[in-house]
This record gives C-alpha cells, structure tokens and sequence, in this order.
C-alpha cells in the first residue's frame, strides 16, 4: 500500500539531478567525512547478511568498498554523473563483487519482486520527492526475511536545529535534499505494512545528526 506523503519544502526529479550534477564534481570532497560515520554503520549492518545486496541512492559509490567481498552488490543512483564517479571508484579499487551501476529512480524500481537479500539507502530519504513510495518498492523487491538498512538525517522536532532546518527547507530544491525530515514519516509508513518490522534505531556520530534504521521484512511474507 502506498501512502500519500505531504512534506516541509518539496522536491522534484528534476530539482535532485540538476542539484547532483552540480554536485558531484565535489561531492566527495565535502561529504566524506561527515557522512563517512553513517556509511560505515550501514555497511556494518548490511556486512552481517549474504547474497545479493541493493544499493539505492549510490551516488559516487563511497560506501562501495566498505561492503564484504563476499556480498554481489548492485548500485543504483537518479545521478549519472554521480554514478560515473562511482564507476571509476570501482575500476580503480577493483571492486568485481560490484556487479552493475545504473540511472534508475528509487520510486520505480525495475527488479523483480523478491531479487535482494538486503537493501541499504544511504541518505535516501530526504532526497526522493515522495519517501513512502521509496520504502515500498525496496520492501517489494526485498526477499521475505530479509533487511533494509536506512542511513538518514531525522529531523529535529523543537528548538534552534529545527528552526535552522525549517529555514534550509525552503532551500530544498536548490540543495537537493530536504533538510525538514520527522520521524513520523518513517512510523506512519511501518504502521501501514504490517510485514515490515523496525528490529534497530539509533543516532550516529558526528553529533547525532543521522540515525540508522534496519527494518526486517516478515519471513512469510
């Protein structure tokens, strides 16, 4: 079931590849470090599974040598001049458990129902116009019992960080990404799929400013 979501600031197809095309040329340079926490947490927890593995949002493929050689990974990304770096990222790292990059929009996904054994979206979320849609598709192509991991910045509810975040929101289309992100929207999609369970949520360095999230598809689903 797919839920209508209404967000703080709104964002388009066109808003995120024009913002990462701009992007990515420096991309790296101004978010390793801090995401690199939030990336490393994510592999860590996709790095327990087996099997084929789903990269949603890529991007320029930092996480990609963070991953056990022993997963079959397949990145996805809206950016390809985002994934072009990610290419060269694999080429020069050898990375052959990477086994395909491709421009493909999270909110329609082409793999069949049930091809992964775990998904990992890092910084998703707050990039897709419409997050619902996201987590529907990744829990339909995600085998029954297995996992999505999100990393992503859940916004601040009260106080100085959401008032900075309500004014960065109506910057969204420009940035790329919304920085007005509530939890309730995460909730309000699990109490509506009852096949989707949350097993983990915590706050990630630097700061607490992003939280992982694993949540386990039901075995029988």
């Amino acid at each position: 079931m797919s839920l209508e979501t209404r967000q703080p600031g709104s964002l388009s197809h066109a808003d995120v590849e024009n913002a990462y095309a701009r992007w990515a040329p420096f991309y790296d340079l101004v978010f390793t470090a801090t995401m690199r926490p939030g990336r490393k947490a994510g592999a860590a927890a996709i790095n327990r599974l087996s099997g084929r593995i789903l990269d949603v949002g890529v991007g320029t493929g930092l996480e990609l040598p963070m991953f056990s050689r022993e997963l079959r990974i397949t990145g996805i990304d809206l950016s390809d001049p985002m994934l072009e770096v990610a290419r060269k990222r694999v080429a020069s790292l050898g990375l052959d458990n990477v086994e395909d990059l491709r421009v493909m929009d999270a909110m329609q996904l082409t793999f069949p129902d049930a091809s992964f054994d775990g998904i990992v979206a890092p910084y998703v979320l707050t990039v897709v116009p419409d997050p619902h849609k996201t987590l529907d598709e990744m829990l339909r192509v995600v085998k029954p019992g297995g996992e999505i991991v999100l990393v992503n910045h859940i916004g601040a509810e009260s106080g100085p960080v959401a008032a900075v975040e309500a004014w960065l929101g109506r910057r969204a289309a420009s940035l790329g990404w919304r920085p007005e992100f509530p939890w309730s929207i995460v909730q309000t999609w699990l109490d509506a799929h009852p096949d989707a369970a949350l097993v983990e949520r915590r706050t990630l360095a630097p700061l607490g400013l992003f939280t992982l999230v694993r949540i386990k598809r039901a075995p029988d689903a």
